[in-house]
């Protein structure tokens, strides 16, 4: 099954005191995951007879005639353009209806379908700017953004909008007009929104099939049309833009085919939450699925997501050993009576069938509607330091405690985030029950964390680092990169140091608890020292900070 695709030139031409000719170039992205043509398969004639060589009612002889036909999927997407993409404007001009592009969708899958676009301006995918074209500085560039008319001084920008349209369609089968359903618009697209940087789902359909629109009709499948504000500073010239489009059925299965988590997200038809630097996917929306999903690993797989419990951001990225980690600590503040539950929580209260209970180490914990509750205690709380003076820290393990360095200027990777006792790790109300070691069979280990929802603690094993898929966790990290290079991208491990005694010490040296247990006092955890990463095991009163693995 073939796809069709166009794509158009739109050019113009400015006069004034600031002028800029705008050109856009819109063509269909090709399909993925199509099958040419249908096929038709016939299947050998079976014919059985009995030995008398008759064939007879009744005499136990049989005949089948099976017949296999295999349809494949067929989903096209095609655009046109009925109208100019062009506008001239005069510096400090705002232009909210550039051009009209109408896209027509064909898929004969009745479980529905989705679109998706990307910006892509001079052939780079992810590419989101209004390119200037007459050699100067990329500064000149017009970035992707949305018209704030509350500014005073608004920075050049361009955005784009989806509308669903009416009208009628024609039946590719039987040629006759009828009308067409639009797709559903993502919230965000259906007004204007910044050009999507990686495939981002923009509309879609959940089922029924729909038919090829007649593009001669007014009110078409679906209208693109883009807003342009050109900044009274903005150098005169043309500037060109692209935007491709792609669609996808919901029925293929098509592991490892994409080549970021944000795209993976994207497929995977998470939304997005708005905070002030942009938008972003939720940590606790992470999935086994789509990590697996994710073809590559390291620095081109790297995304932020939001923590919906307090809205800070955070690294991830898929490494070599096929999970995705968080790349910067956690810097989560734990708070005196205030409760958190398994909706945002790593919190998975185990339970024990032959008992009726749940385990020990989950007292204090609350379970309502298939919704898990923990409550801190009001002495449990996150203290913020400053230097390496940590007041108020308390040297137990039956109180989960946290600090925060109130002081630091690092951010991104290098962000210091929090130190946790081993209790706050395993949000726990007391972990001194725990006193069996769980390195030789992590499956004991604690099931709840401090961690976002959808990640946990890392584990520490006796499995060797060096087989595919240990549980031996920073070791095989350690492995895969060379232990001398945990400090570098794309891992970014710190020096932290560690919290004890309303100290900070140690700070030439690193730490990381994992979930695993030696005895009621040690922990295991990652220890960096001399710029290397082995395990080892420390008292559960050290405040270590805390990296998060998707499940």
């Amino acid at each position: 099954m073939g796809h069709r695709t166009t794509k158009t030139n739109h050019k113009a031409k400015v006069h004034k005191t600031v002028s800029c000719r705008i050109d856009f170039f819109y063509y269909v992205f090709r399909n993925v995951l199509l099958v040419s043509v249908p096929l038709l398969i016939l299947s050998a004639l079976i014919l059985g007879l009995s030995t008398s060589h008759s064939f007879a009612v009744g005499s136990g002889s049989s005949g089948t005639d099976n017949i296999q036909l295999v349809l494949s999927t067929s989903c096209t997407v095609n655009a046109v353009v009925t109208s100019e993409h062009t506008v001239s404007l005069n510096g400090g001009q705002l232009d909210n209806n550039v051009g009209n592009t109408k896209l027509s969708a064909y898929c004969n899958d009745n479980n529905g379908y989705s679109i998706y676009a990307v910006g892509s301006s001079g052939d780079i995918d992810g590419n989101t700017d209004l390119i200037y074209n007459n050699g100067l500085s990329d500064s000149y560039n017009i970035r992707t953004g949305v018209y704030n008319d509350t500014i005073q001084t608004n920075p050049s920008s361009w955005a784009m909008k989806l509308t669903a349209g009416t009208g009628t369609g024609i039946d590719p089968v039987t040629g006759e007009s009828v009308p067409t359903t639009p797709p559903t618009i993502i919230n965000g697209y259906d007004n204007y929104s910044a050009i999507p940087n990686v495939y981002t789902q923009v509309a879609k359909r959940t089922s029924g099939t729909s038919m090829t629109t007649d593009t001669s009709v007014s009110g078409s499948y679906l209208d693109t049309t883009y807003q342009i504000y050109a900044n009274s500073a903005q150098p005169a010239g043309t500037y060109n833009g692209k935007v491709k489009y792609i669609i996808l059925h919901p029925g293929t299965d098509a592991p490892n085919t994409i080549n970021d988590i944000d795209a993976a997200f994207a497929m995977a038809e998470k939304q997005k939450y708005p905070q002030e630097s942009g938008a972003y996917y939720a940590m606790q929306d992470m999935t086994t699925d789509i990590c697996n999903s994710v073809s590559r690993n390291g620095e081109n797989t790297s995304t932020q997501l939001v923590d919906l419990r307090d809205n800070k951001l955070y690294w991830v990225t898929k490494l070599k050993d096929g999970h995705c980690w968080m790349t910067q600590n956690l810097d989560f503040d734990i708070k005196a009576n205030t409760t958190l539950n398994s909706q945002t929580t790593d919190l998975n209260v185990a339970y024990d069938s032959t008992t009726g209970n749940y385990q020990e180490y989950n007292d204090g914990y609350i379970v309502n509607n298939g919704i898990i509750y923990w409550t801190p205690a009001s002495t449990a709380t996150t203290i913020d330091f400053e230097d390496t003076t940590v007041t108020g820290w308390v040297n137990n393990n039956t109180e989960p405690y946290s600090a925060n360095k109130t002081d630091s200027t690092e951010t991104g990777h290098t962000s210091l985030g929090n130190y946790y006792n081993w209790t706050a790790a395993i949000a726990s109300s007391d972990s001194s029950s725990l006193i069996t070691s769980t390195y030789n069979d992590i499956s004991n280990n604690p099931r709840n964390s401090i961690c976002p929802k959808g990640w946990r603690l890392p584990t520490i094993s006796n499995q060797s680092e060096i087989a595919a898929g240990s549980t031996n966790e920073f070791a095989r990290l350690g492995d895969l990169y060379g232990v001398s290079n945990i400090l570098l991208g794309p891992i970014y491990f710190t020096k932290n140091g560690n919290t004890y005694n309303e100290s900070l010490a140690n700070t030439q040296n690193g730490y990381y608890w994992s979930s695993t247990y030696l005895s009621q006092r040690t922990k295991s955890c990652a220890d960096i020292i001399n710029d290397t990463l082995q395990n080892a095991s420390h008292d559960a009163s050290n405040g270590f900070p805390i990296r998060c693995v998707a499940k």
